[in-house]
């Protein structure tokens, strides 16, 4: 049984399939996806379009999510848009990274951003030799505040700081220094393409959750939608689902679910994954009418006025022209104020960023709020380990591993929880 239909259960159930086993999957919700799919809107907003959950952006380095992909029938290039990672303000000035290796790549982006001096730009290389030579790893109790802090200002400002809570969402005072050289190691350390951005041309469900759904139905598994699971507890040497038995269980829900089916099976284990904290993302909708970023995503001065740390222009890969979205990460300061503060000063912030062209063009769509997007990522956190208990595994973006929480974490979370289910033996063999 794999209970759970998000990203990382997903994941097993196809690993296991393909890998022989029968396999049942629950889902408490209508829909597969979890936190990262599209969401239509309310019946009394009928008319607004359908949007995604936040952007969730892939990179290039995210070898799993791609394989698995292309394994349930995604044609990745219609899927997918792909472009060298380029962090650039409305202006096109900022890091933009070339074509070709990445560390070579890095190397001539840094060196030709005209934006920063050459001590600055000297300083910046100089760490990243000095992390590369390390392995890309320091102490697990550092922050990336603490890594970086020797660094120029301006540096840490509009790369360091931006970098680390898009891709942890916790700020740099807290994060892990270590998690962050790991993303770091595999989008810049690994082979050419790996730290292209890759933009969705297709809504999130279509990525995923959708073609991995069709091809779970096709290969024989069997599929509960809407279907919650109270009890999870022992069967002598299986496990009891609700009222169905099976010899293997992968719980693939949130930390908190987890920790809720699991608190009389492994108290300790059960602690750990109630104690994370988490932080929201909040997404701004924005229709501009006749509007066209000039990159499909811009990143945005962000401070105390100003909440979103990037902008991305759905326009620019065949989704609706003049549908921008602003990311808030690390939302949670501006949730306090209210919502609607937040979609304001979005919105002021997006008008100042782009100038005197939008005029009165400007049509807030909707805001989207995910208040437990991701765990906080902190320095020397103790996360949940994939074991449980003999045949209960966990998979999820929350479950120990070298990332964050995001899509590469959860599908592999997924696919290393699968893989350790007993190989199956053919009929009559031993």
């Amino acid at each position: 049984a794999v209970i759970g239909a998000g990203w990382a259960g997903l994941a097993a159930a196809v690993t296991a399939t393909q890998a022989g086993h029968a396999v049942t999957l629950f889902e408490m919700s209508p829909w597969p996806g979890g936190r990262a799919r599209q969401i239509h809107a309310p019946a009394a907003h009928a008319s607004e379009p359908a949007l995604d959950n936040g952007q969730h952006l892939l990179i290039g380095a995210y070898r799993e999510t791609l394989r698995l992909m292309t394994l349930v029938g995604v044609s990745l290039p219609e899927a997918l848009g792909r472009t060298p990672l380029q962090l650039v303000d409305v202006r096109g000035q900022g890091l933009r990274l070339p074509s070709g290796p990445p560390s070579l790549a890095f190397l001539r982006g840094v060196s030709a951003h005209k934006g920063w001096s050459w001590g600055e730009r000297w300083a910046l290389l100089r760490h990243a030799v000095s992390w590369r030579m390390k392995g890309f790893r320091c102490d697990s109790g550092l922050t990336v505040g603490d890594l970086t802090h020797t660094l120029p200002q301006r540096i840490r400002d509009e790369l360091i700081d931006p970098l680390c809570v898009a891709a942890l969402n916790t700020p740099a005072t807290e994060a892990s220094a270590q998690v962050f050289l790991r993303v770091l190691r595999d989008a810049l350390g690994g082979e050419p393409g790996s730290a292209d951005l890759l933009f969705a041309k297709q809504p999130l469900s279509a990525l995923w959750p959708a073609p991995a759904t069709r091809w779970l139905q096709t290969h024989g598994a069997v599929l509960h939608w809407h279907h919650r699971v109270h009890t999870l507890q022992p069967h002598g040497r299986q496990w009891q689902v609700n009222q169905a038995v099976f010899d293997q269980v992968i719980v693939a829900t949130t930390s908190v679910e987890a920790g809720r089916l699991c608190q009389s099976i492994a108290p300790q284990w059960a602690e750990r994954a109630l104690a994370l904290q988490h932080e929201p993302i909040a997404t701004v909708y924005v229709q501009a009418p006749g509007i066209r970023l000039p990159y499909p995503m811009v990143q945005l001065p962000c401070d105390e006025q100003r909440p979103a740390q990037f902008v991305l222009d759905h326009g620019h890969w065949g989704g609706p022209k003049g549908q921008l979205a602003l990311v808030i990460s690390g939302a949670g300061p501006w949730l306090a104020q209210g919502q609607e503060a937040l979609t304001a000063a979005a919105m002021r912030q997006l008008t100042e960023a782009l100038g005197q062209q939008l005029d009165s063009r400007l049509v807030p769509l909707r805001t989207l709020v995910d208040k437990r997007a991701t765990f906080r990522c902190t320095a020397g956190l103790q996360r949940p380990p994939r074991q449980i208990a003999p045949g209960l595994q966990a998979a999820g973006d929350y479950v120990d591993g070298p990332y964050p929480a995001t899509l590469e974490g959860a599908m592999q979370s997924g696919v290393n929880a699968a893989q350790q289910l007993p190989v199956r033996c053919p009929s009559g063999s031993s």
